[in-house]
């Protein structure tokens, strides 16, 4: 099963990511220039919260069972992932670059161009 460390080594690894608690000790939060793609819930079950396309956050809710309404979040536009021995690490870092990229592309382009 995926734990939080390589959930926070694969974010980590993306152009201009920080990471930090801005919100309490549990939530790890990365962000590209100051804007949040990923939230990992660090207490059990462990969990993240990612950026989707709507279309796609509607249909990945109902294909898959640990996918949930973004907690805390526009639900709209963000899913809340369970993490659990039916998500592969495969899928999950999938979503983690689809979160990325859609943060990243409403970035202003002088920030998108600015390296790390």
């Amino acid at each position: 099963m995926i734990n939080s460390e390589e959930i926070r080594t694969y974010c980590l690894q993306k152009s201009s990511v920080s990471e930090g608690f801005p919100f309490d000790n549990t939530t790890l939060v990365f962000k590209v220039h100051n804007k949040i793609f990923a939230l990992c819930s660090l207490s059990e079950p462990l969990s993240l919260n990612l950026k989707c396309d709507p279309e796609k956050a509607m249909e990945y809710r109902e294909e898959f069972s640990f996918v949930k309404p973004g907690y805390h979040m526009n639900k709209k536009h963000w899913n809340t992932i369970i993490i659990n021995s039916a998500l592969s690490k495969e899928l999950l870092f999938q979503w983690i670059d689809e979160s990325y990229r859609l943060v990243f592309n409403g970035l202003s382009a002088k920030l998108r161009n600015t390296p790390k």
